[in-house]
């Protein structure tokens, strides 16, 4: 009875995870269709090496790199601001908080991540951008600037529950016997665990690199959502927050129609490479230990 249970598991299970493969599969190479018609009106050099995004002009202009720029830029600048905060607080939970508590407050944190996109713009916008505004002197807040700050709090979650399983794991195998030896603990923690979970801080770090550049809503409200080349303290636009904006005005079938699709598609190929690296590093990091 036991095994015949464990098979009907096993069975949905696969279902399960054949069904996931398709659909992704299918959202790819629908994108993939509706972008073809893009990629044979337009040239490499101009979608990928222009400097202008102007699809309702006489002549219109298709350049992604002001895009892809501003999504980078901002999702790298959030993972640098979060990652030292996260690692703090993961090491603070697993050496130095209670038990009890360390469980409370990783629940409060992971709250932190079902908070709706929409939520954390508004805030932004009402105080962030307000705050950067008042205290630099800027003609606006929003900036790149204000998203990186934004999406450092959001990304925040996911960086510090990955690395307190890995510090949790490595204190079990490696604290009792520092403690037996005299280290202290914070010899133990700078020394030991932080060389010891490297590989999956960086891990996490490209897991939330590739979370963030997917991020739409919050970084759209505090940008500005200016299609040119991003400053820290200027306004910029992501490939999220471009396709958002103009997919509902973008006439159908259109070469600007289409280009949207595009610009997802080099979206999903960003994160797809961002994916593989983090698999690789982590399948290394396994064969190490």
């Amino acid at each position: 009875m036991k095994d015949y249970k464990e098979n009907i598991f096993r069975i949905i299970i696969t279902i399960g995870a054949i069904v996931s493969s398709l659909l992704v599969l299918l959202v790819f190479f629908y994108i993939l269709k509706e972008s073809l018609p893009f990629f044979k009106e337009v040239s490499f050099g101009e979608y990928i090496l222009g400097h202008n995004w102007n699809p309702l002009s006489s002549k219109p202009k298709y350049s992604f790199l002001p895009m892809i720029l501003a999504t980078l830029y901002i999702s790298f600048l959030a993972i640098l601001i979060a990652t030292p905060l996260s690692v703090g607080c993961a090491l603070f939970l697993s050496f130095n908080a209670k038990k009890k508590y360390s469980k409370v407050i990783l629940s409060f944190i992971d709250m932190i991540a079902g908070i709706p996109s929409v939520i954390f713009g508004f805030l932004g916008l009402v105080i962030l951008v307000k705050f950067l505004e008042k205290n630099l002197n800027m003609v606006t807040g929003e900036s790149v600037l204000a998203g990186a700050l934004l999406l450092s709090v959001m990304l925040f979650p996911y960086i510090v529950t990955g690395c307190t399983e890995t510090f949790i794991k490595g204190k079990k195998v490696y604290y009792a016997a520092s403690q037996s030896l005299g280290v202290s603990k914070w010899y133990t923690m700078r020394k030991i665990m932080l060389p010891y979970a490297a590989n999956s801080i960086f891990v996490n770090m490209l897991l939330a690199f590739g979370r963030a550049i997917g991020e739409t809503m919050a970084v759209m409200m505090v940008t500005g959502n200016s299609p040119i080349f991003p400053k820290l303290l200027g306004r910029a636009e992501t490939i999220p927050s471009l396709i958002a904006l103009e997919m509902g005005t973008a006439t159908y079938k259109s070469i600007h129609y289409s280009s949207l699709y595009a610009a997802g598609l080099i979206l999903i190929i960003i994160i797809l490479i961002i994916q593989l690296i983090a698999y690789m590093i982590k399948q290394t990091g396994m064969r190490q230990s």
